[in-house]
């Protein structure tokens, strides 16, 4: 069983992309799980603010799987100038529902695919994965100064 993916999230999205109206977008599914829904978009640019969000994240009082996005810029530590990466990040606690999950990592393809220009994917099961130290390495593989 799979979830659609609501216009919303692909207007938001490109708000994100397009007008860089946002910093981050947290997508979550809706309480029927028929439907991909944004959660929340926001032009924060604090990165623990975004992983605080992801971490609280709840589903009928358990842990809630989230997708994400976030529009990553950094300075390459060459000194070649900065670069800006929009990272698709699957959040799936591992004490989140075993239903939730499976409808998570099957609906995953589809919002990814509505979403054009993602540079980077990341799967997140646990905070630790979402430390921003761990995660700028992987988005500028390695590149970042």
């Amino acid at each position: 069983c799979r979830a659609t993916v609501a216009q919303e999230c692909i207007s938001t999205y490109n708000d994100l992309k397009l007008s860089k109206k946002y910093k981050f977008i947290i997508f979550k599914l809706s309480d029927d799980h028929k439907e991909i829904v944004v959660e929340e978009a926001s032009p924060d640019k604090d990165w623990e603010v975004f992983r605080e969000k992801l971490i609280n994240a709840t589903t009928k009082s358990k842990s809630g799987p989230r997708y994400a996005v976030y529009d990553f810029e950094y300075s390459l530590a060459s000194g070649e100038g900065e670069r800006n990466k929009i990272t698709f990040i699957a959040w799936s606690p591992d004490d989140a529902g075993v239903m939730a999950k499976m409808i998570y990592a099957s609906s995953k393809e589809a919002l990814k695919r509505s979403l054009t220009g993602i540079a980077t994917e990341l799967q997140a099961n646990d905070p630790d994965d979402i430390e921003y130290d761990t995660v700028i390495k992987t988005v500028s593989k390695g590149m970042a100064g």
